[in-house]
């Protein structure tokens, strides 16, 4: 897993207006793909809007071939074929050390979705791109008291390729008494745009312990969570100590094909839009539909004190 972090050093570049409209965030969800020229030749067949044309990067470690076409909002999916290169990442970078010192092991291992957050009626319409362009499957649907509280609620379904290390859930906003994240989201990113990434560790007390230590901040979840008996029935047995999930607000779910351990950050910038989750997999291969209502009351509290609620 790479992030490239980028910042616009002229203010009239498109990254300069991409920023100066949505501020900090998910700009370009790149994938790997075996032969890019065929999968744009299938993508602008099936309708997809191409911003970049398939072209080569090239130096002295080898070959990439990349091209890119549009998505919801602003955002664009890469298609990136490094099978001929070598390299660190792609043509024209290099290796950098650091004197900063580097943790003792991985803080997580992969990534294991991207959700993406449109506006109303638009959800089904992404559906239908993501089956008709990259030849992805209905993977979970979540609809009405699925995922709702008394204040907020939204609808979600998940598309995924075939082996489902591809999961884009994608979430629309319902109707409900106040504003949901959704709608509060689309205000303030301006538009459709990724909402959270979700980092797969084999270790969330330790990844969110050292986190924690960088000065990361995660949604608060009170104790009546964990002293819900009906809910530590539902979950039984799972890793980690119910404690010790309590000391740090880890969530807990399981379904039939097992269990997930969850939980999320605060907003990572100034306004209300992209955040992070970090989840540990025990055969779940779930969203934590469980936890829905916990998590939209602790996003719920945060809209408060902002003021946005």
């Amino acid at each position: 897993m790479r992030f490239v972090i980028e910042g616009a050093v002229d203010p009239d570049s498109d990254l300069g207006a991409h920023h100066a409209r949505h501020g900090d965030g998910v700009t370009d969800i790149a994938l790997s793909v075996p032969d890019v020229d065929r999968c744009i030749e299938h993508a602008r067949a099936q309708g997809a809007r191409v911003l970049v044309e398939p072209h080569d990067l090239t130096d002295e470690a080898g070959t990439v071939r990349i091209a890119s076409i549009a998505t919801y909002g602003d955002t664009r999916h890469t298609l990136v074929d490094r099978s001929n290169y070598t390299g660190i990442y792609l043509p024209g970078y290099i290796p950098r050390t650091s004197t900063r010192a580097t943790p003792s092991k991985r803080i997580f291992q992969a990534l294991d979705h991207v959700v993406g957050n449109v506006e109303l009626g638009k959800m089904d319409e992404w559906v239908d791109f993501y089956k008709r362009v990259m030849g992805f499957t209905n993977m979970a649907e979540f609809v009405g008291a699925d995922i709702a509280t008394d204040y907020s609620a939204l609808m979600s379904k998940v598309v995924s390729n075939g082996n489902h290390r591809v999961k884009f859930p994608l979430n629309e906003p319902a109707a409900a008494k106040k504003r949901s994240q959704i709608d509060e989201y689309l205000d303030f990113y301006r538009g459709p745009g990724a909402q959270h990434l979700a980092l797969a560790t084999n270790d969330i007390l330790a990844s969110v312990d050292a986190l924690l230590a960088a000065g990361v901040e995660f949604l608060a979840t009170p104790d009546s969570y964990y002293e819900d008996q009906e809910l530590r029935a539902r979950i039984g047995n799972v890793r980690a100590p119910i404690e010790e999930l309590q000391k740090r607000g880890i969530l807990v779910d399981r379904d039939e094909d097992g269990y997930l351990l969850q939980i999320f950050t605060k907003p990572l910038v100034d306004r209300p839009t992209v955040f992070f989750e970090l989840i540990e997999r025990h055969g779940s291969l779930g969203f934590g539909i469980g936890n829905f209502k916990a998590l939209f009351e602790a996003i719920e509290r945060e809209q408060a004190a902002r003021g946005n609620f």
